[in-house]
């Protein structure tokens, strides 16, 4: 059981929550501060108080006072009008997270929502009910509104939900569950859907992915140094402390640490004095990827804990402040390194795959055919990487420096930050396919020199994976083999330790 209250979730929690199913509670002490602010905000409404979105129309309709008879209607048209989220859904898992998320920040206290809400956003987390929410829409400032509104429409008993494989009308998931719908009251609407949990679900959700790829990428390019009888004098510790970057000292020493056994690597001037930058330069480019990951989940750490609504309520209700924690700058620049970082893998993943099939690069069968001519081998599969490594190229476009007005200029810059998170998940997408393709060629070319030579590290990837790819004795449909590989790259995960190394899938 996780135990939110607004201020500790970590992301070994949210992946226990995500992916291993486990149920979500709430401190009491979380709880008390939630109905303190509640209290201040059904004082706002009984002084009939002019408050933003609690006695006021929302965007440029701030100024419109709202009477105390109409505030359940102001909260249920506000979530109906702004579920205009388009496109395909955010996957189940990234909706999971918008509710975990959701139901965190609204535990802090400051947005005066009462207890049943949050409950509810629980009830949908450990009943395994995930909104459908539709992925484009979102200008990531004024919060994530059109995305979260469809998460808020679930509570009230609209919308549509994941329940149990398919797709069904909400109403009918909480019937089966025995969960009942509630009636949003002042500020309720707006508290649920001013943040930045879409960008920030799908950047917990991208950030996972991604740091076990940086992993596997790894153990992949380690393959690949043995298939190319790779010089492993340019791992060498001293190098790299003499840079300084511990991301590079720390890449450096698990690519010795898988290849330390192996017979297939060779020292300088046995066979070339030095490498190729893609081989040689490996600590210092994915150890740059590692020092942007870092970054990232700092950022997604601070966000998953962070009050991102607006107003938020201080003091028991004494101050009641409007402001922008609802922009999503920090996460929209986050996410934009990620998706840089990322692609760069694949740009160097490329280039070694490259080396392994180009005839010209190395001593290996021409395209790892086993008939060069009359089969193609792996020549196709270079093609693909590179249009994958070229597709992230326009990916990785930063999304955060794009900004356009909305609300009548009232909102008048905001920071694409969902845009950006989206675009990070689909780079990873490419980075996995592409990494999956090294894997096969490196396996192929690791056989061609000898397995029984390779690490144990490595000839352990290597056994697992001809179980999925089988070798290449002649051409065949190669597009299965990569899916295939991607398949198990994206469902596996990789613990190195210096001492001992074990692989999980």
């Amino acid at each position: 059981m996780v135990t939110l209250n607004g201020q500790t979730l970590t992301f070994a929690e949210v992946r226990r929550v995500l992916f291993d199913g486990e149920k979500v509670t709430y401190t009491d002490e979380s709880m008390k501060k939630v109905k303190e602010s509640r209290k201040a905000v059904e004082k706002i409404v009984d002084e009939e108080r002019i408050v933003y979105g609690i006695t006021t129309g929302f965007g440029k309709f701030s100024d419109v006072y709202i009477g105390k008879d109409d505030v359940e209607a102001l909260q249920l048209n506000l979530i109906r009008s702004h579920a205009c989220g388009i496109g395909e859904p955010f996957p189940e898992v990234v909706s999971r997270a918008m509710v975990l998320l959701r139901a965190n920040a609204l535990l802090k206290g400051y947005s005066g929502v009462r207890p049943v809400v949050i409950e509810r956003l629980l009830d949908l987390v450990n009943a395994n009910i995930h909104p459908v929410i539709p992925q484009q829409g979102s200008l990531g400032a004024s919060g994530d509104l059109a995305p979260l509104s469809h998460l808020a429409l679930v509570i009230i008993g609209e919308g549509e939900v994941f329940y149990k494989g398919e797709r069904v009308p909400a109403i009918d998931a909480l019937t089966k569950e025995g969960i009942f719908p509630i009636t949003l009251t002042a500020k309720e609407g707006l508290a649920l859907i001013n943040g930045t949990q879409a960008m920030t679900a799908m950047g917990v959700v991208a950030y996972v992915e991604a740091e076990k790829l940086a992993h596997q990428s790894e153990v992949i390019a380690s393959m690949t140094i043995e298939g190319l009888r790779g010089i492993i004098d340019a791992f060498d510790e001293d190098i790299h402390l003499a840079r300084g970057y511990k991301e590079q000292v720390d890449v450096a020493e698990r690519i010795r640490t898988y290849l330390a056994d192996s017979q297939l690597t060779t020292k300088q001037g046995e066979i070339r004095v030095q490498d190729a930058y893609s081989i040689r330069c490996i600590p210092q480019v994915h150890g740059a990827t590692w020092q942007t990951l870092n970054y990232v989940k700092e950022k997604l750490e601070i966000e998953m804990n962070a009050a991102t609504d607006n107003p938020l309520i201080f003091d028991n209700g004494e101050k009641v402040l409007s402001g922008g924690n609802f922009h999503g700058q920090p996460i929209a620049f986050a996410m934009d390194f990620l998706a840089i970082a990322m692609a760069e893998l694949a740009n160097i993943s490329e280039r070694r795959i490259e080396r392994l099939v180009n005839p010209q690069l190395n001593d290996l069968p021409p395209f790892l055919s086993p008939e060069p001519g009359l089969q193609s081998g792996a020549m196709i599969m270079q093609y693909a990487a590179a249009s994958l490594v070229s597709e992230n190229k326009t990916l990785a476009h930063p999304a955060s420096v794009d900004s356009i007005p909305s609300s009548a200029n009232q909102e008048d810059h905001v920071s694409m930050g969902t845009i950006g998170s989206r675009h990070a998940y689909q780079v990873i997408t490419n980075v996995r396919r592409v990494l999956a393709i090294e894997a096969i060629c490196a396996m192929q070319a690791a056989e061609c020199r000898g397995t029984e030579k390779m690490a144990q590290v490595t000839n352990q990837f290597f056994t697992k994976g001809r179980e999925l790819v089988p070798t290449i004795s002649k051409d065949r449909v190669f597009s299965k083999d990569i899916e295939a590989m991607n398949d198990w790259l994206k469902a596996g995960s990789f613990q190195f330790t210096k001492k001992t190394t074990n692989i999980h899938s």
